[in-house]
């Protein structure tokens, strides 16, 4: 540990920056958690019309419905493709109004051939017991081509995505481990978050430190020193591949602080 005596300072971290998911990456990786939106139709009348559904998104990121006219979404959506799909996450703290959440708007699409084969396959990878009722007759795979996007990060973080971007950009395959290993890392591992605050985010004057979030591209932490807290952001040293490079890369990161502050490197 240093030396130095940081009880009377506040964390004051030099760069609460680095590299983050891009909105695209962002709308991609809810579309790839949740199963669960709210789907816009346009109704007889021309009125809006909202109904609870369950999707997959196939290899694009395109949302696949499988819906029956029985309801009247799925009347509306013969009669008017245009839709929209609108997906928070319900698994976030704190405000509804500040979780991250996005809309998608395009036009529906019906697919035949191997092409319903694979959309089917994608819904059913997301929704499994909709196997069971694919093959009646009141039934119809629908898929939401995504013309745009509209992601909402939380308070004042915000932006659109063209259907370009959306479809180039890919989930973040580290998130189905995320909540997990912050949650590990604030129990047993607080020497190696402060000695990552201190030494790697410049938050010299913390006294203690919590990950707040886990990316592919680094770590977000909350530093407390002298009654205040900042935030900070320490990148790996590259965008992680899958779920299972979270717990090295993060190992990592405290083995190298931890080299710091012995005068290591």
């Amino acid at each position: 540990m240093s030396g130095h005596d940081s009880s009377s300072e506040a964390p004051a971290a030099e760069d609460e920056g680095g590299r983050r998911r891009t909105a695209a990456e962002e709308a991609r990786t809810l579309v790839s958690s949740v199963a669960v939106g709210y789907l816009a139709t346009v109704g007889e009348e021309g009125d809006p019309w909202c109904s609870l559904v369950v999707y997959g998104p196939n290899a694009a990121g395109d949302p696949v419905l499988l819906v029956s006219t029985m309801a009247e979404h799925g009347r509306n959506l013969v009669r008017d493709p245009r839709a929209s799909l609108a997906i928070n996450d319900p698994s976030a703290p704190g405000d509804p109004l500040d979780r991250p959440r996005i809309t998608l708007a395009g036009r529906v699409t019906q697919p035949a051939g191997e092409a319903a084969e694979a959309a089917l396959d994608a819904h059913v990878a997301a929704v499994p017991g909709a196997r069971l009722y694919a093959g009646w007759d009141d039934f119809g795979l629908w898929v939401l081509e995504v013309q745009r996007v509209r992601w909402v990060g939380g308070f004042a973080r915000m932006d659109s995505v063209s259907r370009e971007d959306y479809r180039a950009a890919e989930p973040d395959p580290t998130t189905p481990v995320a909540a997990k290993v912050v949650a590990l890392l604030n129990k047993d591992h607080a020497e190696g978050l402060l000695a990552i605050a201190r030494e790697l985010a410049g938050a010299r004057g913390a006294v203690s430190a919590v990950c707040t979030g886990i990316d592919r591209y680094g770590i977000d932490l909350s530093c407390t020193g002298a009654g205040q807290s900042a935030a900070a952001r320490v990148e790996f040293d590259w965008p992680l591949a899958k779920a299972a490079d979270v717990r090295p890369a993060t190992v990592e990161l405290a083995q190298r602080a931890r080299a710091i502050q012995s005068g290591g490197s």
